[in-house]
Parts: C-alpha cells; sequence; structure tokens
C-alpha cells in the first residue's frame, strides 16, 4: 500500500455514514472498508494520496461531530504494505444450512367417537 491510509472511528451507524460521505466528497479519496467494530463502534477507512487523506479525515471529523460521536480519527502515510493485507479479508465460506429430515405423509389420527348421554 504505496498511498496513505485515513481512519475515523465513531459511536453509530449514521456518523459512519455521515463521516465517510464528507471524507469522499472534500478529497480524491477512496472509501476501501467500513468495519462494525463492537458496541456500536464503526470505522472508516480510506486511502490516497497524502495531502487529500488528511483533508479527507479532517472533513469526516467534522462531519462525524456534528451528528454524533467522534471516537478517534488517524492518519497514516505511506503504511506498511502488511498493513494493507491485514485488511483484505478472505471471502467467507458459506456453509450449507443442514436440511431438516424428510417426515412421512401426515397421518391424520382417528377422533375418539362422540358419546351422547
Amino acid at each position: 500500500m504505496s498511498k496513505a491510509l485515513g481512519m475515523i472511528e465513531t459511536r453509530g451507524l449514521i456518523a459512519s455514514i455521515v463521516a465517510a460521505d464528507a471524507m469522499v466528497k472534500a478529497a480524491d479519496v477512496r472509501l476501501i472498508k467500513k468495519e462494525k467494530v463492537d458496541a456500536g463502534l464503526v470505522s472508516i477507512l480510506v486511502e490516497g494520496d497524502v495531502g487529500a487523506v488528511q483533508a479527507a479525515v479532517d472533513a469526516g471529523k467534522y462531519a462525524a461531530q456534528s451528528v454524533g460521536v467522534l471516537v478517534t480519527a488517524h492518519v497514516i502515510p505511506r503504511p506498511d504494505d502488511g498493513v494493507g493485507q491485514m485488511l483484505v479479508k478472505a471471502p467467507k465460506k458459506v456453509e450449507e444450512k443442514p436440511k431438516p429430515a424428510k417426515r412421512g405423509p401426515k397421518v391424520k389420527q382417528e377422533e375418539p367417537p362422540a358419546t351422547t348421554e
């Protein structure tokens, strides 16, 4: 990864969407990942040239604070290739759900004869 990596973490989905929108509109950056962390934390990652990423993160921070809670933001200029590989996840294997056991035809139970008194 020869470009810069910009990260913003917010509490709540709406603040992260607003931050991501502001980031891609503010500078020539590419949105590379949205990660739901835990307990309402959402991380947004962008990449691009160092100056563009810094401008995008600044815009995203302001936008996130205006509608929600900004937890943290950071820019890594020219991150190591290992960081880029860490961000790329292997595709998830789709597990087949076990099929329900086949049952025989439904047998209608006979009702006991009605007794009259």
